[in-house]
């Protein structure tokens, strides 16, 4: 069910874009990111430090591609996330106990993976490496293809490259649990 929900800005963003256009889409973005992190106050008393930091990014630069009706500024947005997660990822190698990647792949498996240390923080870099990849691309594809192109890139592309290499790596790690 939570997932569902963190998908209706999105979702939102797509149709509103579709409606009336990038200005339009990105306000209706920045009022669903608002009301994504009220939701999860409301439900959790807490938002989640991904929510609070992409609805962040989403006002600062959705409220400057408004202000400056220039909509490069939500066009870099998606890269600014994943550069920021990947470092997230990277420095997790180093601060606390297991490395981000263990930290949300290990709850989701069925069995326990008895994987090392180091093995871990190989599966952790996979992550790093993707994040930087996909944010790099979204500035490719910004950059040279059409506005109409890269909303459907950052909607559908991003979405599921990043729910692809989930749930590709849960299975992957899956298949190394302990019987």
């Amino acid at each position: 069910m939570q997932a569902i929900v963190n998908f209706l800005p999105l979702a939102a963003f797509m149709l509103a874009y579709r409606l009336g256009g990038i200005y339009v889409a990105t306000a209706v973005l920045m009022g669903a990111m608002v009301a994504l992190a009220l939701v999860d106050y409301l439900r959790f008393r807490r938002v989640s430090p991904l929510h609070a930091l992409s609805t962040v990014l989403v006002l600062v630069f959705g409220g400057a591609t408004l202000a400056l009706h220039d909509p490069r500024f939500l066009k870099v947005k998606p890269t600014l996330l994943l550069w920021l997660m990947g470092l997230a990822f990277l420095g997790s190698q180093w601060i606390g106990a297991q490395p981000l990647a263990q930290r949300l792949m290990e709850p989701a498996l069925t069995s326990p993976v008895q994987f090392t240390r180091q093995q871990w923080l190989r599966v952790n870099l996979v992550w790093v490496a993707a994040y930087l990849l996909l944010g790099g691309l979204n500035l490719y594809v910004a950059n040279v293809a059409s506005e109409q192109t890269w909303v459907y890139f950052k909607g559908f592309g991003l979405t599921i490259a990043l729910v692809a290499l989930g749930v590709g790596q849960a299975f992957w790690l899956q298949r190394r649990a302990a019987p």
